[in-house]
């Protein structure tokens, strides 16, 4: 059983097979050469696996995040926040960290901000003279905050895993994501100042209500998704729907940017980008059952307690092992292939699994955009047309900063219980 376990699994994914054939290929030899068991398990298994309610917010945020990146709802997010901004040093920098917060709570995907927000910003920061490394490695590392402020579809996939509420999920998501966001800025302004670059404008009051009436309809999607969800007006499932519906009039009726062409254009990638998300999960469902029955879990747990670690060198080993992960495989894959044997071993020393999940999803986001692999880092180099060097060089000093919020919330839960506490419905 070892084979089919962990040989099989680790040689294919050497060899560079796609994740979801990993799996299921591990599944069907466990079954055929050692279990013995009718094949129809496997059917039966990964229909369950994704007839799940918080998997139907997958395919909405998609959609709405596609939707809504498809107008001028990034350029007039971009001026909103610039238009604040003001003549902090290193405004243009700033506004990109801000935007891409903003577009984070429309969209949660990653790649779609760096590419979306790095074709406005990237140009004007040229044009204003910052270094081509740190506005390359600005750009591609943003995007990562996507993943942790909420919606974020990293959660709903852990959420499902785990079994732990998506709406929960989402409060713990808030205050890390603003932390990092925090601290991105506040690098961009000391790293501004030093190197004597990103000189801002003055404040202008007239500019900036021209701008806040302008993304007064974008900023209303956040608004709309996170106050439906923590007022108890529905549920991060509904909250989807409703964003897709709230998107598709903006956009096509409001702004009048998109045309019938552009919204079935979405919806085409939107079921192209949903499929290779679900097709993951149905066959990472499988293989969790497998390790499951075998009882998997279990053994390692109680192999765990053995030792009697405490909860903090725990963490440590598995921060270790998904930065490792995250560098190899995309977060939807790793946190189906291990929130089965990790989430046991937490709940074994009284970890809340609330908590453990922005962990994970804060890990999985600086895979995003670390060498040498990272989704962001490609997205950059083809949409942007920046250099694979020069982006390698740029984002050292944004790993730093991630790995340092890292560590906070890693060991301090409140940055994450807070939210749940105060955002909740009563």
């Amino acid at each position: 059983m070892t084979f089919a376990l962990a040989v099989v699994p680790v040689v294919l994914l050497l060899l560079g097979f796609p994740i979801f054939l990993v799996l299921l290929t591990a599944v069907t030899t466990a079954l055929v050469f050692f279990m013995h068991v009718p094949l129809v398990v496997v059917h039966q298994n990964l229909f369950a696996s994704v007839n799940a309610t918080p998997l139907l917010a997958v395919p909405f945020f998609i959609y709405a995040g596609e939707l809504m990146g498809r107008g001028s709802v990034a350029q007039r997010l971009v001026d909103f926040v610039q238009g604040g901004v003001g003549s902090v040093r290193g405004s243009l920098g700033v506004t990109a960290v801000g935007t891409s917060a903003i577009f984070g709570a429309i969209s949660g995907a990653s790649a779609a901000t760096v590419a979306t927000i790095g074709k406005v910003m990237v140009p004007a920061m040229k044009r204003a003279g910052y270094p081509e490394t740190f506005t390359a490695g600005l750009i591609t590392a943003v995007g990562a905050i996507d993943v942790i402020i909420p919606p974020s579809i990293p959660m709903i996939v852990y959420g499902a895993a785990a079994e732990e509420s998506v709406a929960r999920l989402y409060a713990a998501g808030v205050v890390p994501g603003l932390l990092i966001a925090g601290m991105l800025a506040a690098y961009v302004m000391w790293r501004a100042k030093r190197g004597g670059f990103g000189a801002g404008e003055p404040f202008d009051m007239k500019r900036f209500l021209h701008a806040a009436g302008r993304s007064v309809w974008a900023l209303g999607a956040p608004v709309i998704i996170l106050g439906g969800i923590y007022g108890g007006v529905f549920s991060p499932t509904e909250a989807a729907a409703v964003a897709c519906v709230y998107a598709a009039l903006v956009t096509a009726f409001i702004f009048r940017e998109l045309g019938w062409r552009d919204i079935v254009g979405a919806a085409a990638a939107t079921v192209m980008f949903t499929g290779q998300i679900l097709i993951i999960v149905a066959c990472a469902g499988v293989f969790a059952w497998l390790l499951t029955v075998n009882q998997v879990p279990a053994t390692i747990t109680a192999w765990l307690q053995s030792f009697n670690v405490s909860w903090w060198v725990l963490l440590l080993a598995i921060n270790v092992l998904l930065l490792a992960v995250g560098c190899f495989l995309d977060p939807l894959s790793a946190i189906l292939l291990l929130s089965p044997l990790l989430v046991p071993m937490i709940k074994s020393v009284g970890i809340d699994t609330v908590h453990f999940g922005i962990v994970v999803t804060v890990n999985l986001a600086i895979g995003l955009f670390h060498p040498p692999f990272g989704i962001n880092i490609f997205v950059a180099q083809t949409v942007l047309g920046l250099k694979l060097e020069t982006i390698y060089r740029g984002i050292i000093p944004f790993v730093i900063i991630y790995l340092i919020a890292l560590a906070l919330i890693t060991y301090i839960p409140d940055i994450s219980l807070i939210g749940v506490r105060y955002l909740m419905p009563r």
